[in-house]
């Protein structure tokens, strides 16, 4: 029963993250599964079927706060589907850990782009006249499908990464897009694993208390999508990216004995986080404070 709760509280946590920064669940939930002792199928397997009820829940959600752009879920979700389905099957028969390192590697730089640029530059502007194009969302699609299933957690990492990056999407459209078409990759993983591995060795009870935690956060974090300043999701999601794929790539400098220099260099990166959200903060204030006069002397109307 304790870990019938746990688990519960896990998918809550992972869900909040995950609708508010656009990434999160598979990562956190997939690793807290492994912990228990759960194979990396099994583990993808129960992690996607825990999150088809509660993206369901996070897209209308996001929908109903306006944080949606149709255009881009309509390219990323068929190629995002087909990646998902042959992710879960690949990884039903093969493992996938000597891909973690590069993976790790791609989406360190990306996360390191983003946080100097939201952090220095501040939000970009969407280039409205040169919209995502088709071609370029339906390899991303296909690639971050790929990965969700493959390696636990890869939709949101890999989708919102690229997407921020790109500099023609506010950051909430960006994680609403991502977070409502994210329903269709993890039903055709679902269908993947069990093709796969069949659905005998799911515990459909963990299952469930991670879909019911994720759906009581769902319309929470899309709230905190619509609320945050947009100054702050930037930042915020380029430092979750690099901390999280700082601490990959140090596994390998930890398990030979170089702990102290690990943990030096990830709490420099974790202090460094810190200071660009608290930089991004102070600008965030000042550009609100600079615009106050502006909205006092617009004229009222009503």
């Amino acid at each position: 029963m304790q870990t019938l709760v746990l688990l519960g509280f896990v998918g809550l946590l992972a869900q909040l993250i995950n609708g508010s920064l656009g990434m999160g669940y598979g990562v956190a939930s997939t690793t807290f599964l492994v912990t228990l002792g759960t194979g990396p199928a099994l583990a993808s397997a129960t992690v996607n079927l825990s999150q088809v009820g509660s993206q369901l829940a996070s897209g209308f959600a996001h929908w109903r706060f306006g944080n949606v752009d149709w255009r881009i879920v309509r390219h990323l979700t068929l190629p995002g589907a087909a990646g998902a389905f042959a992710g879960a099957v690949l990884l039903s028969r093969i493992s996938t850990a000597a891909a973690a390192p590069l993976m790790s590697s791609i989406l360190l730089a990306l996360g390191t782009y983003i946080l100097v640029r939201f952090t220095l530059g501040g939000v970009p502007r969407p280039t409205l006249n040169r919209p995502l194009r088709a071609a370029f969302l339906a390899p991303l699609g296909l690639v971050a499908g790929f990965m969700n299933s493959a390696g636990g957690g890869g939709w949101g990492p890999v989708g919102t990464t690229a997407l921020l990056a790109s500099g023609k999407a506010e950051p909430r459209k960006v994680i609403g897009s991502i977070s409502t078409s994210e329903f269709a990759i993890v039903l055709a993983g679902s269908a993947g694993f069990a093709v796969g591995l069949g659905l005998g060795g799911i515990n459909l009870g963990w299952v469930v208390m991670m879909l019911l935690g994720g759906v009581l956060a769902a319309p929470m974090a899309a709230w905190l999508a619509r609320t945050v300043p947009s100054r702050l999701l930037g930042p915020a999601v380029g430092g979750m990216i690099v901390v999280t794929n700082v601490r990959v790539l140090l596994d390998n400098a930890w398990a030979q004995n170089h702990a102290a220099v690990g943990y030096t260099v990830y709490g420099a990166v974790a202090l460094a986080w810190a200071a660009a959200v608290a930089w991004s903060w102070r600008a965030h204030r000042a550009q609100r404070a600079a615009a106050a006069p502006e909205r006092e002397a617009a004229p009222q109307h009503g």
